[in-house]
């Protein structure tokens, strides 16, 4: 049983969060990256805790009117736990505090567990980018929940 926390990304947290990047994406970010993200104005990160140690993260960015996940990873002993769920809704209530119209993401075809965890959260498939990503190359869908 993990005893779960969602807290705001800080610097102390972007070399577990690179880590969890490297296992779980084929062209991860760097620590240069996720610091980068931090200090961006417009991208809120946020980091999944059982205890004190980081399990999960999601980071998204809020332009305008509109709201893009950027990555939401959490490390493979911890999937199915309730830990993505909990990552997705900080992601959406951030959207929705900032006033934005919508929250989309991309995510691997492939992805059935992430596809029907997003549609469970009242995400729907919007589009398809074709060859999205490398690594293996594959489309990508898009996915919109509308507020």
């Amino acid at each position: 049983m993990i005893n779960l926390t969602i807290a705001k990304m800080e610097q102390e947290h972007v070399d577990v969060v690179a880590e969890l990047e490297k296992t779980c994406f084929s062209t991860p970010w760097t620590v240069e990256n996720l610091k980068d993200a931090l200090e961006n104005e417009t991208s809120y990160f946020f980091v999944a805790l059982n205890d004190d140690k980081v399990i999960g993260y999601v980071g998204v960015s809020v332009i305008s009117d509109s709201c893009f996940i950027n990555n939401i990873a959490v490390f493979p002993e911890y999937r199915k736990q309730g830990v993505g769920k909990a990552l997705m809704k900080i992601a959406i209530l951030t959207a929705d505090a900032m006033g934005t119209g919508f929250i989309s993401l991309e995510v691997r075809e492939s992805n059935y567990a992430a596809i029907n965890l997003y549609r469970k959260l009242g995400f729907e498939v919007m589009g398809l980018r074709k060859d999205f990503y490398r690594l293996p190359r594959e489309h990508a869908l898009i996915m919109t929940k509308n507020f």
